[in-house]
């Protein structure tokens, strides 16, 4: 008994290792990492070696010929089941590999969004908190005493303040975005009264440069959104089309209704974007600035990342193109229910 019981442990053993062997240098002549083809090579390689054994007992005469077939016939069908799980297994985990990788790759393009953002608005506060400290020991030395001086310095005061608090509203918007924390409440406006409104507010810093606006909202339907983050949505728009256009050019204003969306368009006279940064006008800082008109003021380089959220947050889509001698940023929001969608008069 003893015997016979080494013999077919040694049998086994052996066709293990020359199927396994076998399949290692198949799979490293392929070369392939996959974690499919690995998975399945494993149970090819159990099976391969179970029915080798099988074979080579047979051959020994430790197995009957009439118990051979239904052997084979039973590992063959064990085999053919488990290799299919094998394959759906492997592709499983390859699909899981490549999502944990996707995450991994997407978590550390956001910190060094993050770590950029942070050097840019250190920078954008040193800068006015700089002056801001300079003209207040002016004014607290007495350095400058008549009253005119001591009203600019006041005036300049408050605008770098002013600076300062849109940057940190700016900051704490984004945090909100990011975090998941934006709550809208969302109800029927009209799409027209908030381009209206936010052309208006964005006129005196028009003219101011010497761009001129030109908008056309009578199209624009009734969509179902959040007024005001809706309105700095448009004001964004606005602020980055005016700050990136020359004296005497224009910024146009336009939308309308496609289907089940409300749509409107910025364009501007920048100048164009490259091609290569499209697709990262709307990431966090970025500021290219190799084909626009160069500014004094680039901003924090939040107005678009936030735009962008708010617009996703509405469950609509934000997009930039070339167009002419400047760039269109198009918005697309659902509209209000049927009943609802009349445009206000």
């Amino acid at each position: 008994m003893i015997p016979y019981v080494v013999t077919t442990a040694a049998i086994a053993l052996g066709c293990g290792i020359v199927v396994a062997a076998v399949g290692f240098l198949v799979l490293r002549r392929l070369g392939t990492r996959s974690i499919a083809a690995s998975v399945s090579a494993v149970v090819i390689v159990a099976v391969s070696a179970v029915i080798l054994s099988l074979l080579v007992a047979h051959e020994a005469m430790l197995i009957s010929s009439v118990d051979t077939p239904r052997l084979v016939l039973i590992v063959g069908v064990t085999g053919a089941v488990s290799l299919g799980c094998a394959l759906w297994l492997g592709r499983r985990l390859a699909a899981d590999s490549m999502w944990a990788e996707e995450m991994r790759e997407r978590e550390r393009d956001l910190e060094a969004s993050r770590r950029e953002v942070i050097a840019w608005v250190s920078h954008d506060l040193r800068t006015p908190l700089a002056g801001m400290r300079a003209m207040t020991e002016a004014l607290e030395d007495s350095v400058v005493s008549d009253p005119a001086t001591v009203q600019e310095y006041h005036r300049r005061l408050r605008q770098e303040t002013d600076r300062m608090t849109v940057l940190v509203d700016d900051l704490f918007q984004l945090s909100r975005i990011n975090a998941g924390a934006l709550q809208l409440t969302l109800e029927q406006v009209s799409l027209r009264d908030i381009v209206s409104d936010a052309v208006s507010a964005a006129a005196p810093v028009a003219a101011a440069k010497g761009v001129v606006l030109s908008a056309d909202p009578a199209g624009l339907p009734v969509v179902t959104g959040s007024e005001s983050e809706l309105n700095r949505v448009v004001r964004n728009l606005l602020d980055n089309a005016i700050r990136h256009s020359p004296a005497g050019q224009v910024v146009t204003v336009r939308g309308g209704q496609e289907g089940a969306h409300g749509w409107f368009s910025v364009t501007d006279s920048c100048g164009g974007i490259p091609a290569g940064d499209l697709d990262r006008v709307f990431e966090l800082a970025f500021r290219g600035e190799l084909a626009r008109t160069p500014v004094a003021d680039a901003g924090g380089g939040l107005g678009l990342a936030i735009a962008r959220g708010l617009v996703e947050a509405h469950d609509g889509e934000i997009a930039v193109r070339n167009e002419g001698q400047g760039c269109r940023f198009d918005v697309r929001l659902p509209t209000a229910p049927a009943g609802h969608n009349d445009q206000v008069t």
